[in-house]
């Protein structure tokens, strides 16, 4: 695997590194609670892109700049030049549609670590993650409502499916924000920690994922990926022949090798 190293980028307002195996993907607009500007989203489609062929990337943790936010939504002051209304809506959705098509087919296992707000547009990009870890004080919420703006359909069913129909009206009608503790039982969240632990914990189970035959984790997240979809019969057939590339790879071998010997087995992707 490639040595670890930080990605040049075209904005300040996003950064990515590589270490141990885990892809850090930062948004930096601290000022601004890490609210998502356009360059954000340029910036964030390319990381992605970069860490899906990067075979030194087996996990990926993204995470907001300054502790006081994960993303607390949209850049609103944009709004007046950049969304003001349908047309220009269609033309940032470009750009930003690209990261979030990255951020629903990258193959990689996606962990969210979120400190503080996790708000409308940064609650959405945190739905797209596998697992996400929280701190007791952060807080969740889509405030659309609140501004009077539609909300994507592709979000809101990724919430429905995740929290249920009934839940997901509520975050929905209400605009409120939600404490970590509520998030957490109605399974926005898989794990709270305190400040002082939550990256080291969050850095020991994404080395735990690394550490595990990505063959095997990349076929578990296509088909349960494959099941929120509606269990398509093209996705379901080419999930099955996942499954086979993962009977037949070297890392199976070395797998049923390592587990007879008694030692920790070292898996190549292959």
């Amino acid at each position: 695997m490639a040595s670890d190293h930080e990605l040049t980028l075209q904005t300040e307002r996003m950064q990515a590194k590589i270490e141990d195996g885990i892809g850090w993907m930062v948004f930096n607009n601290p000022a601004r609670h890490n609210a998502l500007s356009l360059e954000m989203w340029e910036g964030m489609g390319d990381i992605l892109e970069h860490f899906a062929s990067n075979d030194a990337v087996r996990v990926i943790v993204m995470r907001g700049a300054g502790g006081k936010s994960f993303v607390s939504g949209a850049d609103i002051s944009e709004f007046d030049k950049s969304r003001a209304n349908a047309e220009q809506r269609a033309s940032y959705g470009v750009v930003a549609g690209r990261a979030t098509q990255w951020l629903g087919k990258i193959e990689k296992p996606l962990i969210g670590l979120i400190e503080g707000y996790c708000i409308g547009g940064g609650l959405a990009t945190a739905l797209s993650a596998d697992v996400r870890f929280a701190t007791p004080d952060s807080r969740f919420g889509i405030p659309a409502a609140k501004l009077g703006l539609g909300y994507e359909f592709e979000g809101l069913a990724k919430l429905a499916r995740l929290v249920g129909p009934s839940r997901a009206r509520d975050i929905m009608f209400s605009a409120r924000f939600m404490p970590a503790s509520e998030a957490y039982d109605m399974g926005l969240v898989n794990f709270i920690h305190e400040r002082d632990v939550i990256e080291s914990a969050c850095i020991d189970y994404a080395k735990t994922i690394a550490s595990n035959a990505p063959l095997t984790v990349k076929t578990a997240k296509a088909a349960i990926n494959a099941w929120e979809r509606g269990s398509r019969a093209d996705e379901v057939a080419a999930v099955r022949a996942m499954v086979d590339a993962c009977f037949n790879s070297e890392d199976y071998r070395e797998g049923r090798k390592a587990f007879a010997s008694k030692r920790t087995p070292e898996f190549k992707n292959r």
